[in-house]
């Protein structure tokens, strides 16, 4: 949608701007790289129709919206530094390009440019706006926490990952929705409503991007694909696969759990064994049922906008 896409523009041209003049080189030069990079803007975009939804100027929105992206950048840099990952998104992280201290650095200024942004925000609801920001930063924390002790932890079951994937995916969307009501001076059941979507659309899209890392076209996937396989990372694919396998298929998949990852010549295998075993159909089950119920929150709202519907439709369909 051309509007989704000028949103998205926007975003990206304002988050150059950030730290374009700002020294020293030796920490901002990181931060420039990292802000000049070619995410989606999907939180941000949410945001913004969402205030547009209860009639704020985008201009108005956009310091929140801003906010949240820088969150979202910063997260990403620290973990990078903790999963020990070479590249992201297309790119070598920040770590790899430069050195682990200059990305803790680069990860704890970008935290603060967020909250800087949040203070140009309107005055009336910037204590709402702290309030839900905060909270959206502790529970990063906390699902990044989580997702540390779920990789030395024998057996993690489907359930304890989703709860792991609202604190780490479903938090930061639920977020982005939020602010955009409080903006809006929306009432406490429609903020509330938006919440619970930001928290179905977050598990609908990390179940879709565990799925992706298997079976995505690897060039516009962007990384090696059955990279989470190899890495023996619990996504919902494996454990579900660990779940339902008996026999020869138990064996397979325990064998990944156990030596915590497996060759890049195994990923074909385990894929060919999870649709027999029907976890790919079950993946995409879920990120269909997950998707529907977060538009299905859009409907307690007083009013709607097509292009919001949209925007969560396409992040469950997206190929890459």
């Amino acid at each position: 949608m051309e509007q989704v896409a000028a949103l998205g523009t926007m975003v990206s041209e304002s988050l150059v701007r950030i730290a374009a003049f700002r020294t020293p080189d030796a920490l901002y030069n990181s931060v420039r790289y990292v802000l000049r990079g070619q995410g989606k803007r999907l939180r941000p975009v949410l945001l913004l129709l969402t205030a547009q939804m209860y009639r704020v100027r985008s201009e108005q929105a956009l310091p929140a919206a801003l906010a949240v992206e820088v969150s979202h950048n910063w997260a990403l840099v620290h973990d990078d530094i903790m999963d020990q990952a070479a590249t992201r998104r297309g790119r070598p992280s920040v770590y790899r390009r430069w050195d682990i201290n200059t990305a803790l650095l680069c990860g704890d200024v970008l935290m603060g440019i967020a909250y800087g942004q949040l203070t140009h925000a309107p005055a009336s609801r910037l204590p709402q706006l702290l309030e839900t920001f905060t909270a959206m930063v502790t529970a990063l924390c906390e699902g990044q926490a989580l997702d540390m002790r779920y990789e030395t932890t024998p057996l993690v079951s489907t359930p304890e990952y989703l709860d792991m994937i609202d604190l780490k995916t479903g938090a930061l969307l639920a977020a982005a929705l939020e602010m955009g009501a409080i903006l809006g001076e929306a009432p406490p059941n429609e903020r509330a409503a938006l919440r619970r979507a930001g928290m179905a659309l977050g598990r609908a899209f990390q179940i879709q991007d565990d799925l992706l890392d298997l079976v995505a076209d690897d060039g516009r996937w962007g990384k090696s694909v059955g990279q989470d396989l190899i890495d023996g990372k619990k996504t919902f694919l494996l454990l579900e696969a660990l779940a339902r396998a008996t026999g020869e298929d138990q064996a397979f998949f325990e064998r990944i759990r156990l030596q915590a990852g497996c060759a890049a010549s195994d990923v074909a295998e385990a894929r060919s064994r999870m649709h027999r075993l029907g976890v790919l159909a079950f993946a995409r089950k879920n990120v269909a049922h997950y998707t529907r119920r977060a538009i299905g929150c859009l409907e307690q709202l007083h009013t709607q906008t097509d292009a919001l519907n949209t925007v969560m439709q396409s992040m469950a369909d997206r190929v890459h």
